[in-house]
């Protein structure tokens, strides 16, 4: 792992613990039946039972558990270590069968020698990815012929938004397109705790929608569907308000905020 990766990992261990404890999250009401995943991820992947799913950077897995709850044979990989430690403790405690791998996504080819019927990937992950062509084709190469790649997430769009504290108009702050190096942002609260006390910083990249529907066609997989949300699973800026079904939108849903995308392996 380079130098940027190893700082991202040491902040997602540190990480691990905060969002474990923290109402964003909810691991109580995951223990008690509570399914995270959003009715777009279920309705979109569809039925899983019986199915091989490989769950890409899964943090401490509770989605990769949610997929083995609905039937699949679910394998979660992320490169933190106290995440895979918590995400294999939860599926003891729960009785819920998964397997889980501490590997960063590059590395996986290295480690894992299995095909899947369904990669999917969700919700804050492009950013920790320096490589998109590499990625691609690791998503390719664990797919079985005939297998399907399902990732939702931040639109790249969402992203150039001033989300300083005490926006009042939508304003664009920061670039769409990728620069040579990524973005260093310095430690401060957590998406999932405002209050945490966060001691490392992120190193983080920008795709735009285009690099990421390019890599995976360039990798050999066939588009067949992009969708595109006004809706955030979290509060990215200080102007989105929360909906009843507990979204985040910006007043008259002018931009997207999320988009969807499945492609398949011939």
């Amino acid at each position: 792992m380079d130098e940027y990766s190893k700082a991202n990992r040491e902040l997602w261990n540190e990480l691990t613990p905060i969002h474990a404890r923290s109402q964003f999250y909810d691991v109580e009401g995951f223990k008690g039946g509570k399914c995270p995943l959003a009715p777009i991820e279920l309705e979109e992947v569809g039925d899983v039972a019986g199915k091989s799913l490989l769950h890409l950077q899964c943090h401490f897995g509770l989605g990769t558990l949610s997929w083995a709850r609905l039937g699949a044979k679910a394998v979660g990989v992320d490169f933190s270590q106290r995440s895979i430690a918590l995400a294999r403790s939860l599926s003891r405690e729960t009785r819920v069968k998964a397997s889980f791998i501490c590997s960063d996504i590059y590395d996986l080819p290295k480690v894992l020698d299995e095909r899947f019927d369904v990669v999917f990937t969700s919700a804050g992950i492009l950013c920790w990815l320096p490589d998109l062509k590499r990625w691609a084709e690791v998503i390719c190469h664990f797919l079985k012929p005939g297998g399907f790649f399902y990732i939702f997430e931040s639109h790249p769009f969402s992203l150039v938004f001033d989300d300083s504290a005490g926006v009042t108009e939508l304003q664009v702050a920061y670039p769409y397109f990728a620069g040579p190096e990524p973005t260093y942002w310095k430690p401060e609260g957590d998406y999932a705790d405002p209050n945490a006390k966060v001691t490392h910083g992120s190193y983080e990249w920008t795709h735009s929608l285009g690099s990421i529907v390019n890599a995976l066609i360039g990798a050999g997989l066939r588009i067949e569907f992009l969708h595109e949300f006004p809706v955030l699973f979290d509060r990215a800026c200080p102007l989105m308000e929360q909906d009843k079904d507990g979204w985040w939108r910006l007043r008259g849903d002018k931009v997207p905020l999320t988009f969807s995308l499945k492609a398949s392996k011939s």
